[in-house]
């Protein structure tokens, strides 16, 4: 079968390690938020994208929970002697990484092309493809001064540790999908929304026109993932976020985000009490666990996410 994932981060990662236990690798399209890109030290950084990659190949630091395994920060440490910023903190192996995407984007090569020479130097199956090859940037208002910051101010630099008023996504209304993307989504069987944070990793994917269009299209088989257990996020802020954007931080609040793209929503067992709320929102519930402690977590859920596209996708009950 066919799969189509919109990832970003930690979480997405995670289940798409499932997702290609169940799926051939081959068969898994992943769309990736780039709403987080930066440019630091004059390289251009994609945070999601890396994380996404470098976890499919096996090479991710799973303690950290971003970067590479086994990293050493000489470069790091030698900026930090010569008073430079060091807030983003770059391993020396991943810094590889972007010097190679900034000198082939500095070459004309689109970040959609530049990905998948990555991915397949790193020996990754997934297609991976990023949301846009256009600017598209985060941006979230404080509530402390009212001034906006950048995504990775936000969540690096300031610990995610303020409230904000207001997110933006700076560009996504105007930006084409990478090539592929829309595609991708009209073809597959079923359409996953990761467990990512729904404001600022799914976000940005839903602000942009093109692709809202065309999950609109297949709203019977996208399955969308609650990122939070028992009303919590498990990592990051997403559920401070819905609270302080006038949203709940409960499985009805996530299914909001989703409803006008999505048919299902999977949410965990601690929030059964969730399910007629869901419902009610126009949106098929399913009870399952959501914690992917490990490989074989990742996979039963991925399991559980297909099934619930196929079955309502095909009209049948579960």
């Amino acid at each position: 079968m066919t799969v189509v994932a919109l990832a970003g981060g930690v979480g997405a990662a995670r289940l798409l390690r499932g997702l290609v236990q169940v799926v051939a690798p081959s068969d898994v399209t992943a769309v990736v938020n780039t709403g987080d890109d930066t440019e630091l030290h004059g390289l251009h950084i994609s945070p999601d994208l890396d994380t996404v990659c470098y976890t499919l190949a096996g090479r991710n630091d799973e303690s950290r929970g971003w970067g590479l395994r086994h990293e050493t920060w000489t470069a790091m440490d030698a900026l930090e002697e010569l008073g430079g910023e060091t807030w983003f903190r770059l391993g020396d192996s991943d810094l590889a990484t972007h010097l190679y995407r900034t000198q082939r984007m500095s070459e004309g090569a689109p970040l959609s092309t530049v990905t998948a020479e990555i991915a397949e130097r790193m020996g990754v199956a997934v297609r991976l493809l990023p949301m846009t090859d256009e600017p598209v940037r985060t941006w979230l208002r404080l509530v402390s001064d009212q001034r906006e910051v950048p995504f990775q101010d936000y969540f690096v630099r300031l610990r995610h540790s303020v409230a904000v008023s207001a997110v933006r996504f700076d560009g996504a209304d105007r930006a084409a999908p990478a090539p592929g993307v829309v595609e991708a989504i009209d073809g597959a069987e079923v359409v996953v929304i990761s467990p990512s944070n729904p404001v600022v990793s799914i976000g940005p994917i839903l602000a942009m026109p093109a692709i809202t269009a065309a999950l609109r299209r297949r709203r019977d088989q996208v399955v969308a993932v609650s990122p939070l257990v028992g009303g919590a996020a498990l990592k990051g802020p997403a559920d401070r976020l819905l609270v302080e954007l006038g949203e709940e931080a409960s499985s009805a609040g996530v299914a909001r985000r989703y409803t006008e793209v999505c048919g299902t929503l999977v949410i965990d067992e601690r929030d059964r009490a969730d399910e007629e709320s869901v419902a009610a929102l126009g949106m098929r519930c399913v009870v399952a666990p959501t914690v992917m402690s490990g490989p074989g977590e990742a996979a039963a859920l991925a399991k559980v996410a297909l099934e619930a596209g196929r079955t309502h996708g095909s009209g049948k009950r579960p």
